[in-house]
């Protein structure tokens, strides 16, 4: 496969639209046409667990939930279990092959704090689902929600370490 051309969206979480500047709900529906129309070699898409019941049936059948396990995450005051996961919705990517690792479909990460913007994503987080997603050099990968850059400036860290790890 030759370059490909991925997205990544990380939209307000449903429900959770007012701890963003625009306050505004995400037509979820909406954005998953987006990402399946524009983005045909692949997309990945993070959503609390409590939307996953909602979200999953707009998705094509082609899709893998995968899961992002926080070990140090926020506890909040009578809510038992703890929100300790979160799923991420992936379709596509580049295949790998059998010569390359295998990549879990699930990473370990803390969450970030003190970043601007909630549920900024941390490197570690970013640099798995390139993984997953197959990405190389010379492929465009596109941050839908970009926040603070930090999904970008990952980006271009995974970038540069690349060539230094043989991939192709």
């Amino acid at each position: 496969m030759s370059n490909v051309r991925v997205a990544y969206a990380d939209p307000p979480y449903i429900g959770c639209a007012h701890f963003y500047p625009e306050n505004e709900e995400v037509d979820h529906a909406q954005l998953i046409a987006r990402l399946c129309d524009e983005f045909p070699d692949g997309w990945a898409l993070s959503l609390h667990s409590p939307s996953l019941r909602i979200i999953l049936p707009m998705c094509p059948d082609d899709v893998r939930v995968m899961a992002w396990v926080k070990p140090f995450a926020a506890f909040k005051p009578n809510v038992n279990p703890a929100y300790a996961w979160e799923p991420v919705i992936v379709r596509g990517g580049r295949k790998r092959t059998r010569e390359q690792p295998t990549v879990r479909d699930w990473v370990s990460s803390n969450i970030t704090l003190q970043r601007g913007v909630v549920g900024a994503k941390p490197e570690t987080f970013c640099l798995w689902l390139f993984d997953v997603l197959g990405l190389e050099p010379g492929d465009e990968f596109v941050d839908i929600y970009p926040g603070t850059g930090g999904v970008m400036r990952a980006w271009e860290k995974y970038q540069s370490r690349l060539p230094l790890l043989g991939a192709a």
